[in-house]
């Protein structure tokens, strides 16, 4: 038996077959909102069903693993959360009995980019880079049958904290949760299948992220937000503790494609396979009514003239 100080933990789970993150404490939406100037009042959409988003399985890291910034961000952030991992599969489970499906519970730390999100947000199609460089998991994954007494009115309620260079910012439980585990997992289990090892997590406990902190009327003049060389620090009742040192990220330095206003439906530059579209042409750059095809030059900086009677 090796000293756990001589070993470095992994992830539980170092590749879940899937993560949905749930949106479960309301309060933490309205903290967001009031941080962005956004009134707290919330639409009635949020009182409906549960929210969620699919996360990245390849981000997840362990509870001790250093986490570098996602490139490009200064507006890099933690999130306290807890996930639940399923154990028996199912579909359409009941909210009644959806919870005999979690076979433990791990802490979860949703590191997001709050720069990227706005851009994800604005694009309207879901969280893309502001969620997909880091998901914590750890520092074990302990079963439902010993967190028995850290349950009540039949619910999970851990006591939850986080803290930045040991410095707590938030404290909470998952008593609080607006939407239970059981709702959750029903709502999400809705016409396709819970699989063995798929993560859910809980969604952020109320003031558990440095947004809900910002205290200035531009998000990217507070000085709050994680930088090299913080230590982020998530503990849970029954649950134990990761801590983890924030880093630049390794290629920090290479900044991201810059948008050319004067083009019009650009070639995609990340086309790597001209064979591809050898068949295909695209619209003139000044043609707003033809339909869009891709243009097979590769990183080509003008759409080509569209051709007659070009196949698709």
């Amino acid at each position: 038996m090796r000293p756990l100080a001589d070993v470095r933990l992994l992830a539980p789970l170092p590749r879940p077959p899937s993560i949905r993150d749930g949106l479960c404490f309301l309060d933490h939406l309205r903290g967001c909102y009031r941080a962005m100037g956004r009134s707290p009042q919330l639409p009635p959409v949020w009182l409906e069903r549960p929210a969620f988003y699919f996360a990245n399985p390849a981000a997840v890291v362990g509870p001790h693993d250093d986490v570098p910034i996602s490139p490009g961000s200064t507006m890099f952030d933690l999130e306290l959360e807890v996930g639940a991992v399923i154990g028996r599969g199912g579909r359409d489970l009941h909210p009644d009995t959806a919870e005999r499906h979690i076979v433990g519970y791990t802490l979860y730390n949703d590191w997001t980019a709050r720069d990227h999100q706005q851009h994800d947000m604005a694009q309207g199609i879901g969280m893309g880079k502001g969620k997909d460089s880091a998901i914590t998991l750890g520092p074990a994954l302990v079963t439902a049958d010993e967190l028995e007494p850290h349950r009540r009115d039949g619910r999970p309620a851990f006591e939850l904290t986080a803290s930045v260079n040991d410095r707590e910012i938030a404290k909470g439980s998952l008593a609080d949760m607006d939407w239970t585990y059981g709702e959750l997992l029903a709502f999400v289990s809705r016409g396709t299948e819970l699989l063995p090892g798929d993560v859910v997590g809980s969604g952020t406990v109320p003031g558990g992220c440095l947004l809900e902190h910002v205290d200035t009327g531009d998000m990217a003049t507070f000085t709050g937000w994680l930088q090299p060389g913080d230590v982020v620090s998530l503990r849970g009742e029954g649950l134990g503790e990761t801590r983890q040192a924030v880093r630049p990220h390794p290629r920090s330095s290479r900044s991201a494609p810059a948008p050319d206003p004067t083009r019009r439906n650009p070639c995609p530059p990340w086309s790597t396979s001209p064979a591809r579209w050898t068949r295909r042409t695209a619209p003139s750059c000044t043609s707003p009514s033809a339909p869009w095809r891709p243009c097979w030059r590769r990183r080509s900086p003008t759409c080509a003239p569209r051709t007659a009677g070009a196949t698709a």
